[in-house]
């Protein structure tokens, strides 16, 4: 299954993973923070445009598909959720031009979770009214990394659209957590650095025993610590002890990649702390690649392309424009 692809606040590229393993081709991709833009070169050899309100619809390529994990911040319990009065809250309007100037058969957007209910559902409601006054048919749900083999609770709000109204879509429901186990590295193979400080170490041990090995203890704003055998989500601006392995270490960079389903393959070329950022705000890659999987076979399905939409990857270039 051949398609065309634009990575929109691309970020280290979770939407560019999830949909070059599906067979996807990506034609352009806009991210304004250059060490996130060092990252996506070295892995994708595509150096991304900076500035989206700088870039004219016009040099954007025609593509099947329109990605964009836009700016989360303005909606996000952590931050301080001002939502449309937040300047980055209205770069979901550069998504809405983009989609209006090139109108791509298909888009998926991702943000967190309380967009749902920011402004008392307002907020939602008008990013919405927006994509159908463009003329897509659109449906909407919360999805947790967690359901789709990633050991990490991480609910997101994803927004799937169709210009095509006649596509019969459905969210996938996803198999369940994947195993810590195969996340972690072993204790003896992590640099001294990452590991927490005496003082740290016994401090949660004072307050938490744990009913689970391997475990991530999570310490939450209030200083309560619980422990599961799955990470909470992964953030990119917080306290550097929030989560620890087993409660001495800290996650190195590769596990916290390999929590958002970046194979060992993606290669690390920014400092621990610019990674640990990038990985923070990056998109699950197992969770959007399912929702990917089924609206690619729900517009295939309806083109009449059915070995398509039974799941093959196919050799050919399917047209989806036509």
């Amino acid at each position: 299954m051949k398609f065309t692809y634009i990575d929109l606040f691309a970020g280290i590229g979770g939407f560019h993973q999830a949909a070059d393993a599906l067979g996807g081709e990506c034609l352009f991709a806009s991210e304004i923070d250059p060490e996130a833009v060092k990252a996506y070169e070295a892995n994708y050899h595509l150096t991304p445009r900076g500035n989206i309100t700088k870039i004219d619809a016009s040099e954007i390529p025609d593509h099947d598909v329109l990605f964009a994990g836009f700016p989360c911040q303005p909606f996000s319990i952590i931050g301080a959720r001002r939502g449309f009065e937040d300047t980055r809250g209205t770069l979901f309007f550069e998504i809405a031009r983009i989609l209006e100037a090139k109108k791509p058969p298909l888009f998926v957007l991702e943000n967190v979770k309380q967009l749902r209910g920011h402004n008392h559902g307002r907020t939602l409601s008008r990013i919405l009214e927006r994509l159908d006054a463009l003329g897509y048919q659109v449906s909407w749900k919360i999805l947790n990394a967690l359901d789709f083999g990633l050991p990490q609770k991480r609910e997101r709000i994803i927004i799937v659209g169709f210009l095509n109204h006649n596509v019969n879509f459905t969210f996938p429901q996803g198999d369940g957590p994947g195993n810590l186990a195969d996340i972690l590295e072993s204790d003896d193979a992590v640099d001294p650095k990452f590991f927490a400080s005496e003082r740290i170490r016994r401090k949660r041990l004072e307050r938490h025993t744990s009913q689970y090995y391997p475990a991530i203890w999570h310490e939450n704003k209030s200083g309560n610590v619980s422990s599961y055998p799955y990470s909470c989500a992964l953030r990119a601006g917080a306290s550097y002890n929030y989560l620890l392995v087993n409660g001495v270490r800290r996650l190195t960079p590769r596990e916290m990649l390999r929590l958002q389903g970046f194979p060992d393959s993606f290669r690390i070329v920014c400092n621990d702390t610019q990674t640990r950022k990038q990985a923070g705000n990056a998109v699950p890659v197992n969770m959007v690649r399912a929702v990917l999987r089924e609206a690619l076979r729900a517009q295939y399905a309806e083109r009449g392309d059915m070995d398509t939409a039974r799941g093959g990857i196919s050799a050919e270039r399917s047209d989806f424009h036509g």
